[in-house]
């Protein structure tokens, strides 16, 4: 399945990814989605949706939440870490809030119950195709702390930072919500990949760490704990 588009979507069609595991629905959406013009491919297990999708050349996806393989989420937080912002369309029978939230918080742009009508879909779809393209984050800064993603280095002012990779994971988080409270629970949810929250120091200990060593230096705390929530990364300048 080839990944790379080789325009963009300015005549209002697109170049889309639909993963999704019921070949019924599949067939009705790539009828439905082919016949308005667009370029459509279908991908129906978990693995095969990520490989297509991390391939790369979307101009959307759309995603069913429950995969085969690995589910929905864990396909599109492996783009998000990666720094693929194709917008992101997710199809789920689950239809409370917190599903919801949960599907918008590991990156998703739209989310649509089913049953939906094909004409819905279409309509989301195009919306989504009218958004400017971003250009693809490639540096993280919060305040004196850097984080670049090409080259997978760290810095704190001119003093480099010396990162494992879920002390990487753990920074690149909490410097995406500079000045927001992030509780465990949801450390445990994206950085540790958890559905569930675990009785257990893992989150401090790692916290601890990172915190040691973005202060080697005689600098002044970034990332503050706030007393029975979580924490805080707050930008030094």
């Amino acid at each position: 399945m080839d990944g790379a588009a080789e325009k963009g979507a300015d005549d209002g069609m697109g170049r889309l990814l639909l993963i999704e595991d019921d070949a019924e629905t599949a067939e009705d959406v790539l009828g439905d989605l082919r016949g308005r013009g667009h370029q459509v491919d279908w991908a129906a297990t978990g693995p095969e949706g990520r490989e297509a999708a991390l391939a790369g050349g979307w101009h959307v996806i759309v995603l069913d939440r429950m995969l085969p393989g690995c589910d929905g989420l864990a396909v599109l937080r492996a783009l998000r870490q990666g720094g693929d912002r194709t917008p992101a369309l997710l199809l789920s029978a689950l239809s409370d809030v917190d599903e919801r939230i949960r599907g918008l918080r590991a990156g998703g742009d739209d989310y649509l119950t089913k049953p939906f009508a094909l004409g819905e879909l279409a309509a989301r779809i195009e919306a989504l195709l009218r958004r400017p393209v971003e250009a693809p984050e490639t540096l993280l800064r919060v305040g004196t702390l850097e984080l670049d993603l090409i080259t997978g280095t760290g810095r704190r002012g001119q003093r480099g930072l010396d990162l494992l990779p879920r002390e990487w994971k753990l920074l690149d988080y909490l410097m995406r919500r500079p000045g927001q409270v992030v509780t465990r629970a949801m450390l445990f949810e994206e950085v540790w990949n958890y559905r569930f929250v675990p009785k257990s120091n893992l989150i401090d200990v790692h916290v601890g760490r990172l915190r040691r060593k973005l202060e080697a230096g005689g600098e002044p705390p970034l990332i503050h704990s706030v007393r029975g929530l979580g924490f805080s990364l707050v930008a030094d300048d």
